[in-house]
Order: C-alpha cells, then structure tokens, then sequence
C-alpha cells in the first residue's frame, strides 16, 4: 500500500468542514491535519493532527505540514460578517487567497475549495462576485490541480446562524428540487456531506488541470470515494 497523501483542511469549524472531518474518519489513503481558529470536538476513531492558530500563523503550520493537497472550506456569512462588505471580504477572498499561497509556496499541488453556485467576477450581488473574484485569482496560484465547487443551497446542521428565510428554504429544497430541471439543476439544495465527500475524492485526483463542479459534478465526485480500506476488508 503506498504512503498516506497528507490533506491539509481550512475550515474544519463550518458546515462543510465538519463533514471533512468525519468523512476522513478511518481512512488509510491520506492524513488529514487541520488548521482552525478555535478548538473543535473531534469525532470518535478521529486520528487527524489539529492545529489551532491566528491566521497570521498559519504559513509556518503549512511549512511544517507540507501537504500535497489542501481543502478550503473557509467562508463567513453575510451576518457573521456585521453586513460589512469588507468584513466579508477580509474571510472569502483575502484569507482564502493568502492560504491558498502559503499552501502552493510550501510545496502543495492541489486545491479543492468550496464557493458557490452563481459565483461570476461580473455578478451584480456582492456575495457572488466575491466569489467569482476569488475563483479567478485562485487558478493564478500555480497549483498543478484545481478544484472549485459551486453547489447550491447547502443542507445539513449549521447550528444557529442561519436566517429564517435561509431556514424556510431549506425546508422547501425537497419540492424546490423537483422543479429544478437542466441548467436550473445547479441551484438545487445539496446536502452537505454530500459536498465534503467530493472535496475528499477530488484531493486524491492526480489529473491535473482546473476543475469547476456545479451539483452534478459534486455527486459524481462524491459517489467516486473509495470507501476506507478498514470498511472494504
């Protein structure tokens, strides 16, 4: 069996992130590490390495790390944010982009980030054109491979954050999805997990090359995850 590839994952507090975590739970095809902000409460059989830093710490964490892959799960709201533009700004695409650089300059190869669906440089909404902004000046980083993933309505329990409305349609995503056929597909809800699973599979990709997956791609990519070799024996 060769060696475990080391993963480093950014944004192991979110929604997204914690599904990472308990995804990678038993898995002998990498070594997860994770760098935080905060403590979190890992999950049982969890052998991960956790790293709790400011973000200005973080270069050193990836020069002794070194990881061939990174998942970036990184992301605010608009509410945790105050409804300041710079606020979110400073989290979805000034730290999104000095991790991806601290990454690719201590040696890893491959990124997989979460952003969103509609996300365009061009987009009228500021929330989308952010991350249509961050999108482009990831693929000027240099990895060798490069994933974005663009779902739709993340589903799963984010804790107390979300808005009524966001909570409303969330609530209504199961009919919503039924009428949501062709190129209105990609804004169908998507679990979370479901996402988490593809950032797995698409870190152990050795394509190179710039990737963008709308839902459709995300549930491939999901379904393409071994399962762990302790499951399979």
């Amino acid at each position: 069996m060769s060696d475990p590839m080391r993963v480093a994952l950014v944004g192991a507090t979110g929604l997204v992130g914690r599904h990472v975590v308990e995804g990678c739970v038993g898995r002998r095809d990498l070594r997860l590490a994770a760098i935080a902000r905060r403590e979190m409460p890992l999950p049982q059989g969890a052998t991960m390495e956790m790293f709790v830093a400011e973000p200005d710490n973080w270069a050193q964490i990836f020069e002794a790390l070194r990881p061939r892959a990174l998942i970036c799960a990184l992301g605010t709201t608009w509410k945790q944010a105050g409804e300041d533009e710079a606020a979110f700004r400073a989290v979805d695409y000034d730290l999104v982009l000095d991790t991806a650089r601290n990454a690719r300059e201590h040696g890893c190869e491959r990124m997989v980030v979460v952003s969103s669906v509609g996300a365009d440089p061009h987009a009228k909404q500021f929330y989308l054109r952010v991350k249509g902004e961050v999108e482009k000046e990831l693929g000027r980083v240099g990895f060798h491979r490069l994933d974005i993933l663009r779902p739709g309505l993340l589903r799963g329990e984010r804790g107390g954050d979300r808005r009524p409305a966001e909570r409303l349609a969330i609530a209504a995503s199961p009919l919503f999805n039924l009428l949501l056929h062709g190129k209105y597909a990609q804004y169908r809800a998507i679990e979370a997990e479901t996402v988490a699973r593809a950032c797995v599979s698409l870190a152990l990709k050795p394509a190179r090359g710039r990737f963008v997956h709308s839902n459709s791609g995300i549930e491939r990519a999901a379904r393409s995850l071994p399962l762990p070799v302790a499951e399979t024996e």
